[in-house]
């Protein structure tokens, strides 16, 4: 993880490093833009979790388009993975261009902590999305799904699944110190202690890998024998848990509840390698986080913290549901 203390020798090296890219597939590594801190100044920078991942790249779209509607550009710049070492230099290295305002996802609720303030203390507008910091004074404002009440709708949803079977369940969680996956494992912890049916055997972390995720269920499955859920609280451990299920002969026979919707959870859930998605709405944080920037630029209103809907996704409500399906390009 990058100490604060090295972020000054970083900010050069990732100034030269800004790529320009359009949002016509990935997320990709953009450059800042140059400007100032004066009102003619249009620039806003986006900072998604990490590079290449629907979730983010549906966030980009309504970003840019929220933008363009609001007579701003926004360029981005993503990690290609999620942590504080490869966001740190991306944060930092934006500084000298000075943008009106950065939209930012922080990888870590402490680490970036630094970081962030330092665009903050440079009279950049900086507002969160997705994920937060735990010092709340440093973005203006926040804009999640509420993503402990995400964890409440899967433990219901899988509750609801199971029925009157008696067993274990497991959660696959990211890394500790994700804000939002944090929240979604205490908010399903909470609620699945009301079914005595169904015993909790705890979170194990992933590293926000697909492959390790794969092996956890794989480990857990060995261990445990007993296991009737799943709760994969992010794309990728989703992902891959339902390769491990798939892998050890138990699709359908454990019940799997992801978060999020990308397009090879969705594939999964209809082929029924998922029993359920929670989904969030990553189009609407992004196009809400503009419009707090422009708030906060313009001397309008802004709202500290604003909450997105979630919604429980299973096969027989699928088609109902698809606006709430996550994007591969814009």
């Amino acid at each position: 993880m990058t100490d604060t203390r090295k972020i000054a020798g970083l900010a050069a090296l990732a100034a030269v490093s800004l790529l320009a890219t359009a949002c016509g597939g990935q997320v990709g590594q953009t450059g800042g833009s140059s400007g100032s801190s004066s009102p003619d100044n249009k620039n806003l920078v986006l900072i998604p979790g990490v590079s290449a991942e629907p979730f983010y790249i549906s966030m980009q779209c309504g970003v840019e388009a929220e933008a363009k509607a609001k007579g701003y550009t926004v360029k981005t710049q993503a990690p290609q993975k999620f942590n504080p070492s490869d966001q740190t230099p991306i944060v930092t290295g934006i500084l000298a261009n000075k943008p009106a305002a950065v939209l930012i996802a922080p990888t870590d609720d402490k680490a970036l902590a630094g970081p962030m303030k330092q665009l903050k203390d440079a009279g950049i507008k900086v507002i969160e999305v997705d994920t937060s910091l735990q010092d709340t004074s440093v973005a203006q404002s926040s804009i999640s799904s509420n993503n402990e009440q995400g964890g409440q709708l899967a433990a219901q949803t899988l509750a609801k699944l199971v029925g009157d079977k008696k067993g274990s369940v497991l959660v696959l969680n990211t890394t500790a110190g994700t804000s939002t996956t944090d929240a979604r494992e205490k908010g399903f912890k909470q609620e699945i202690a009301k079914y005595p049916n169904i015993k909790y055997v705890g979170q194990q972390y992933t590293d926000n890998d697909a492959a390790q995720s794969a092996s956890k269920v794989t480990a857990t499955l060995s261990s445990t024998p007993d296991l009737i859920g799943i709760f994969a609280t992010n794309l990728n451990t989703g992902e891959g848990a339902a390769t491990g299920l798939r892998t050890a002969g138990k699709t359908g026979q454990v019940n799997l509840v992801g978060f999020d919707a990308s397009p090879k959870e969705v594939s999964d859930l209809k082929d029924g390698s998922f029993q359920a998605l929670i989904a969030q709405d990553p189009a609407t944080i992004g196009k809400d986080g503009v419009d707090q920037a422009v708030a906060a630029l313009t001397g309008g209103s802004v709202t500290r913290n604003i909450s997105t809907d979630l919604v429980s996704i299973t096969k027989d409500n699928m088609d109902q549901q698809s606006k709430y399906f996550y994007k591969s390009s814009c």
